[in-house]
């Protein structure tokens, strides 16, 4: 074998060994992060897939430390590609939960939480990816500015704006 191929063959298995390191890491964080936009499972899982296939078949160029943000930032492009698609917003908001009866302490918090995600699924994609980022992933300001390419302060504005819309949307729900 030639040193090129023998060169190649060795980035290939760099490669090959990188995307394990990068699946073992972070695929937990898509697959949560996906679920909590989707409030889908199946659809979870399925976006991250694509996050990973997108990361083998474009092999893009990463800067070490943030291939998290990156792959956060795919699977927030397709979640949102996929909740566009009106058949989502017909399916997944109108169908019940398919769940055994808890006791009658945690029906009410499950009730509540169940009532804030579909508040936060109301909100527009913009809100969303941030309150998402932040409050359930524990993502900082700077770190969600640097993943969306946005500035901090658009951000913060964002977070702000957010909040207001969700109370907006919990107190109108309530008022029902």
């Amino acid at each position: 074998m030639s040193d090129r191929a023998e060169n190649r063959a060795e980035s290939k298995r760099m490669d090959e060994q990188l995307f394990e390191e990068l699946y073992e890491k972070y695929a937990k964080d898509v697959l949560r992060v996906s679920y909590f936009y989707l409030g889908d499972r199946q659809q979870a899982e399925d976006v991250t897939q694509d996050v990973f296939v997108r990361l083998l078949t474009h092999t893009p160029e990463l800067v070490p430390g943030r291939e998290k943000a990156w792959l956060l930032k795919v699977a927030l492009n397709r979640c949102r590609d996929l909740w566009r698609a009106a058949w989502v917003k017909r399916v997944v908001l109108g169908s019940p939960a398919m769940e055994l009866t808890p006791a009658p302490d945690q029906l009410e918090d499950r009730l509540e939480r169940q009532e804030l995600l579909q508040a936060i699924h109301r909100l527009p994609a913009d809100f969303k990816d941030v309150i998402l980022l932040h409050y359930y992933q524990g993502f900082g300001i700077a770190e969600i500015a640097q993943m969306l390419g946005v500035p901090e302060g658009t951000i913060s504005s964002r977070l702000s704006r957010g909040r207001k819309k969700l109370e907006d949307l919990l107190k109108e729900r309530g008022a029902q």
